[in-house]
């Protein structure tokens, strides 16, 4: 079979289904194929970070999702050890909760969004080749599975929404920058009556935990540790991540009170790397164009921000290069201080002044709460983590604390030990701010 369109998606998930819905509402004919057969789960952190979540209502989805049972967070804990930070999420854009959807759930409701926008959906197909005429890619071939018959889609643009191994990235040669190897594995389970306020995190050496309320009355716990671990920590799962939640307050107890209702997932392939997303006939969006430890739960919110700026920037009148270089410099300006929080703590390495700053703020409801939108996304990191800000919280003396801190950090980082989990960025002191300081990002959005 040969069939033209305007645009192939290779993936059907988040990024890849909210890609076809924004394209087939615009007009274009669309085709999106994906090799998993749906409703299809996959190893997800689950969370809808605030500005997801305003993403997904600007599409006309939020209401599915809580439609759906998804319970929303309010709330969250967090305790990384030296302090316990509980506090409400600040609303953004009409959002004030978390959401952790299941997999099955989330990429169903948005794939056939797209479906009834007039998008053609093709599951358990799988591409084989990508097709590239004097430079430039002209569609896709492959095959559903099972089948010995090829099909053949031709397109004026091929997108690769085919996640952190991409085909179509593979087939082009996209060229990755500010790439980081794994530094972190995961472990994900479900247990049915583990009770739940809101969200919970955790951070203890070398460990960081998760805990968010997803369907079906369940709770989702994730808990992450150094890359080098792995090996030893997937020997026993059950025992590891059970002696991991008896860390973290009371929060193994309840998990021993409850019931764990699926087996334990484990994972040690969590690369760091921006791609180029785009190039003749071609680009890339969600985890193929920029992928990020999962450790932040940052994953579904960029792959709908990202198919929302990369839709805007392909509808725009002018030259599409130019179009997209712009997403390009967008997406990167945008996500660039999340996704080296991201690796930073990922890394486990210690960091004293994480120690003095929640110690600072334990108490002060109103920065707790702006805390909790730094880690949501809502706040942007840049103007939190800048020396002027964080000379207001922690005073003069303990600025130069956490600096000095830092630095002893630095000079001992080839044998760090065992870190406490929560990391903060690179200060400066307020003498020495950038331009920037106190400047929010681009907003990474249509």
């Amino acid at each position: 079979m040969n069939t033209d369109f305007d645009v192939v998606i290779v993936g059907s998930r988040p990024a890849g289904a909210a890609t076809a819905l924004l394209l087939a509402r615009a007009g274009m004919h669309v085709l999106a194929v994906d090799r998993a057969r749906f409703p299809s789960d996959t190893l997800s952190t689950h969370q809808i970070q605030l500005p997801g979540g305003a993403c997904l209502a600007r599409m006309g989805l939020l209401e599915a999702v809580i439609a759906s049972g998804a319970p929303p967070a309010r709330q969250a804990r967090f305790d990384p050890g030296p302090a316990v930070l509980s506090g409400t999420y600040r609303p953004y854009q009409g959002v004030d909760a978390v959401y952790s959807p299941r997999r099955t759930t989330l990429d169903t409701i948005v794939l056939d969004a797209a479906r009834a926008a007039g998008a053609q959906i093709l599951d358990n197909f799988d591409v084989d080749h990508v097709m590239i005429d004097d430079g430039r890619v002209i569609g896709i071939r492959g095959a559903e599975r099972g089948s010995r018959t090829p099909s053949t889609f031709r397109a004026s643009l091929v997108i690769g929404a085919d996640g952190k191994h991409s085909t179509v990235a593979a087939s082009v040669g996209a060229p990755a920058y500010d790439e980081t190897p794994p530094l972190s594995a995961g472990a994900y389970t479900y247990w049915e009556g583990l009770p739940l306020s809101g969200g919970e995190m955790y951070g203890r050496p070398d460990r960081m935990v998760g805990a968010w309320p997803t369907n079906d009355g369940l709770t989702i716990t994730f808990v992450a540790m150094p890359h080098r671990e792995f090996a030893a920590f997937r020997g026993d799962l059950e025992t590891a991540v059970l002696s991991t939640l008896d860390a973290c307050a009371d929060l193994g107890e309840r998990a021993r009170s409850a019931n764990r209702v699926e087996p334990i997932r484990a994972t040690n392939d969590l690369p760091n790397r921006y791609r180029k997303p785009y190039g003749p006939g071609w680009a890339l969006v969600g985890d193929a164009g920029l992928v990020m430890d999962p450790i932040t739960g940052q994953g579904i919110g960029h792959a709908l921000l990202d198919a929302e700026s990369l839709t805007t920037a392909i509808l725009q009148d002018g030259p599409l290069e130019r179009a997209l270089a712009a997403h390009q410099a967008r997406r990167d300006r945008a996500t660039k201080p999340m996704y080296d929080f991201t690796r930073t703590l990922a890394s486990f390495r210690p960091d004293p002044a994480g120690e003095i700053l929640f110690r600072a703020i334990q108490g002060d409801q109103p920065r707790i709460d702006e805390f909790l939108g730094v880690i949501t996304g809502s706040v942007p990191m840049r103007t939190y983590f800048s020396g002027r800000n964080l000379h207001r919280i922690v005073g003069t003396r303990k600025m130069l604390s956490m600096i000095a801190g830092q630095a002893r950090s630095r000079r001992s980082s080839r044998n760090p030990g065992p870190g406490m989990g929560f990391p903060s960025p690179r200060l400066r002191p307020p003498a020495e701010r950038r331009p920037n300081d106190g400047v929010p990002p681009e907003p990474h959005r249509q």
